[in-house]
């Protein structure tokens, strides 16, 4: 199919809430100058070949436990059969699984090489999370501004080997790269910017390391794969948090971390299994009108599939993520973890996304407060310096449409009532 055609379709066609945005003009006609190439050919995702090419790209040969590699073949299998990739969306694709398959062979080696790495010591971490597009990214922000705690650069997920040094961390030679590595999203659809502002020393997510461990929703996220998706929230996520603490020791090692600030939508989702692997962590969780959440979400959504592939945005696939019974479901499941005591409640706290809107620096000291942090004077100013350099529709307006209907509103009222969240639809 072609581009305009499919720029063409109707809403409905699309979905009830998303169609796609226009392509920047030089990846239309990139796509339409190679429509009769053999795209398969041309860039290949057979697992094996990957792995060979890895190998082969960094003289390694030990990825370390085998628990990356039945997500890795599962996930390829059902790009191949699912996601329907265009030209570019395959490149771009291998580009990235040779990426992780060589930093997993990397960090395996530094390790072998440096066994004290493992003595390192995690303290007493904290961990934002809450419903993606409740806040998360802007609280994130925020507390990265203070001194005291030390946030992940994005660079440092994407290119972590070696591993930072101290007296170096902020000159490293692979900052450039990184950074174009990094935005290549906007670049390929530039409405994305709006919802996501990207770049080199940006703090990111922890989901963006977790796909080294092919155990990642931002590898659900990225491409229209159901079969992946459903394999994905019935796994284990502990061979994730594992590889993700050993992640976070090699980047302090040469670069001491005091105590780190992290981030992600979907520890809400695996808060047992982070408890396990991270005992001391602090889990502050955000909230906010889920019903507003959700709409987002598709459109968030729909713009990462549509980066690498034609075919039309099919929200019924992607149930666990997008409905919204199975997103009250995973509401409702961490009040009953609160409730019978499977994760420590006196571990967890909780921001409202009106408040941090409304009343950032307030909102701050009181969440400082329930944390048992100092929010230092000079910590607030840059805040307030943050904020005003970065006003609301800096990169243009993310527009979405919400479902308000009854139904949609009573799956929400267990968790609306237990965290009194304000409604904004």
């Amino acid at each position: 199919m072609t581009n305009r055609s499919m720029e063409d379709r109707s809403n409905s066609e699309v979905g009830p809430f998303w169609s796609p945005p226009p392509r920047p003009e030089w990846l239309a006609r990139f796509l339409e100058e190679t429509r009769s190439w053999d795209a398969h050919g041309v860039s290949p995702l057979d697992p094996q070949e990957l792995i060979e090419t890895a190998r082969c790209n960094t003289g390694l040969t030990d990825f370390g436990a085998d628990d990356w590699r039945e997500p890795f073949e599962i996930l390829l299998k059902a790009i191949e059969e699912e996601a329907d990739l265009h030209l570019f969306g395959r490149i771009w694709t291998r580009q990235e699984m040779l990426l992780f398959l060589e930093n997993r062979l990397r960090i395996e080696d530094v390790y072998q090489r440096h066994p004290e790495i493992d003595d390192e010591v995690i303290e007493k971490p904290i961990f934002i999370t809450g419903l993606p597009r409740s806040g998360t990214s802007l609280l994130f922000e925020l507390i990265a501004r203070d001194k005291q705690l030390m946030a992940p650069a994005n660079w440092e997920f994407v290119l972590p080997c070696p591993p930072p040094e101290a007296a170096t961390y902020r000159t490293d030679p692979r900052v450039p790269t990184a950074q174009d590595l990094i935005t290549q999203m906007q670049r390929v659809a530039p409405s994305y910017q709006a919802m996501h502002e990207m770049g080199a020393w940006i703090p990111n997510e922890c989901g963006v390391a977790f796909r080294m461990s092919f155990r990642s929703q931002h590898l659900a996220a990225a491409y229209q794969v159901p079969s992946y998706s459903g394999w994905l929230f019935a796994a284990d996520p502990a061979p994730a948090y594992r590889d993700y603490k050993r992640l976070l020791k090699l980047l302090q090692w040469k670069n001491p971390r005091r105590h780190w600030l992290l981030k992600s939508p979907e520890h809400q989702s695996c808060l047992p299994t982070l408890f396990d692997v991270f005992p001391d962590a602090r889990v502050v969780v955000t909230h906010r009108d889920p019903v507003r959440a959700q709409g987002s979400v598709t459109n968030l959504l729909g713009t990462l599939y549509w980066m690498r592939s034609d075919k039309r945005f099919d929200a019924a696939a992607f149930e666990q993520l997008l409905t919204p019974e199975g997103t009250a479901a995973r509401l409702d499941q961490m009040i009953d973890w609160i409730e019978t005591r499977r994760i420590p409640s006196v571990q967890i706290f909780h921001s409202r996304y009106a408040d941090l809107v409304d009343t950032p620096i307030e909102t701050l000291e009181g969440l400082y407060a329930q944390m048992g942090l100092e929010a230092s004077e000079a910590f607030l100013a840059e805040v307030k310096t943050y904020l005003a350099g970065k006003p609301k529709g800096k990169f243009g307006a993310h527009r979405y449409a919400v479902d308000d209907a009854p139904e949609t509103r009573g799956v929400f009222h267990r968790y609306e009532s237990y965290f009194d969240v304000p409604r904004e639809a």
